[in-house]
């Protein structure tokens, strides 16, 4: 063989490789920019590093470190920034950066603590037993929203959402459990629908909720929409909840299925509340495009 033509394979497949190899360092689950854990990524105009996952009292313990990433230009609010664990959960788990490690009393953490050009510290998200599914941390905030991807869905007691089909979204929502109570923790049932003394004041709505797919279809998605999609209960109330169920539950969820899997199949309990009419009789359930981050415990 020519000399000429042996450089010139060895220089081809040197491009291929060297092309390959930056696609792996760009590599996107589900339209979701991914980086090893402890190398920093921009989201929401912070330039953020998570790092040093490590399981402790059954939490899953991350220390992130961010800052602005311009100087001068808007970013989310820190307390907006939510984080979640990536991998083949049962259920899905998240907590709000800041405050996600009150409930951690036996650890000496130094929790997230934020300032307008910095967010330092500890998030702590759990409790989780099984260890062996996680294989990363997934951050966003489910204040931004992708324009023209709002879904809705009423969500009132004692049915919840109504099984959806997959037409609108890619996925198909149903109800799979429906708990409704007052503001003092008394449980309502049914029959309360006849008593208008039930509904005053304050309540919340603990809803189960399940979400499915096909994989391949919201990867597509995924991809013509700019980024995943979350599910969103409302109305809602910053800050402490009117219960702890609440304040664990929240009230959104990434969508964001382990890589390897050929389906959507998303668990979890989120929770309404507010004034007791809104919030019981009133609620939603939606499905938004957003953008999130994600960093995983290898790099493949």
């Amino acid at each position: 063989m020519p000399v000429r033509l042996i450089a010139l394979l060895a220089a081809l497949v040197l491009a291929v490789a060297s092309c390959s190899g930056d696609s792996a360092d760009r590599r996107d689950v589900f339209l979701v920019p991914t980086a090893t854990l402890g190398e920093s990524q921009t989201l929401l105009g912070w330039n953020m590093s998570v790092a040093n996952l490590r399981f402790e009292a059954e939490y899953v313990l991350v220390d992130v470190d961010a800052a602005p990433a311009r100087e001068g230009e808007p970013h989310a609010a820190p307390e907006d920034l939510r984080f979640g664990l990536y991998g083949a959960l049962v259920h899905p788990l998240e907590a709000d950066g800041l405050g996600s490690c009150e409930d951690v009393t036996s650890l000496g953490v130094n929790p997230v603590s934020a300032s307008p050009d910095r967010m330092s510290g500890t998030v702590c998200i759990g409790p989780l037993r099984d260890r062996s599914q996680v294989r990363g941390v997934y951050a966003y905030s489910p204040r931004d929203r992708i324009a023209e991807t709002t879904v809705a869905y009423p969500a009132a007691f004692p049915v919840g959402v109504l099984p959806t089909n997959s037409s609108e979204t890619g996925l198909s929502v149903k109800t799979s459990s429906v708990d409704a109570f007052r503001a003092d923790g008394a449980q309502l049932n049914p029959t309360a629908l006849g008593d208008p003394a039930a509904f005053t004041g304050n309540g919340y709505m603990l809803l189960g909720l399940e979400v499915d797919g096909l994989a391949a279809r919201y990867r597509d998605d995924s991809a013509q929409r700019g980024g995943p999609m979350m599910v969103l209960t409302a109305p809602t109330i910053p800050g402490k909840g009117l219960s702890h169920a609440c304040d664990v539950y929240g009230s959104s969820v990434l969508v964001l299925p382990e890589a390897s899997r050929e389906a959507v199949q998303l668990r979890a309990s989120l929770c309404t509340q507010g004034e007791i009419n809104a919030a019981l009789l009133y609620a939603t359930v939606s499905l938004v495009g957003t953008h999130a981050a994600l960093w995983t415990t290898d790099d493949g």
